[in-house]
């Protein structure tokens, strides 16, 4: 494998989990928004996956995101009939949202693309050192 197809996957990586890192931002800011309307549904956590796809021009496999999935557990109800979302019961629902997990997810992604990082930074003082060899 090259220097530059390392680079390449890496890179993809990098891509792959900074868009991780935006959905995760996206939950959490709206992890307590409700609905405004009575009994209507409140923001639903998302998810992406990933997925390896074949670049052809370079001949390596590339992370790609796939999709955005929306989170089916259920939305966590509290009483508070005063509520303009609440349903004809006074209950809310919120998001299902939890901000321990996704500061687990954000952690984890975080890991991966520093990793990332390290393999390009490697491959590069990789190519720096070859280079000086073939400059003695």
């Amino acid at each position: 494998m090259s220097f530059d197809e390392t680079i390449k996957i890496s890179a993809s990586g990098m891509t792959a989990e900074a868009t991780r890192l935006r959905v995760i931002a996206e939950n959490l800011a709206n992890a307590s928004s409700t609905a405004h309307t009575p009994g209507g549904d409140p923001y639903r956590r998302k998810m992406v996956t990933f997925s390896d796809q074949l670049d052809k021009a370079s001949g390596v496999n590339l992370v790609k995101i796939g999709k955005f999935i929306p989170d089916q557990t259920p939305f966590e109800l509290r009483y508070n009939p005063s509520h303009p979302g609440a349903d004809a019961n006074g209950y809310v629902k919120f998001p299902n949202v939890s901000s321990v997990v996704e500061l687990n997810d954000l952690r984890e992604a975080q890991r991966s693309y520093d990793a990332n990082v390290d393999v390009i930074d490697a491959a590069k003082t990789m190519l720096s050192r070859t280079i000086d060899l073939l400059k003695s």
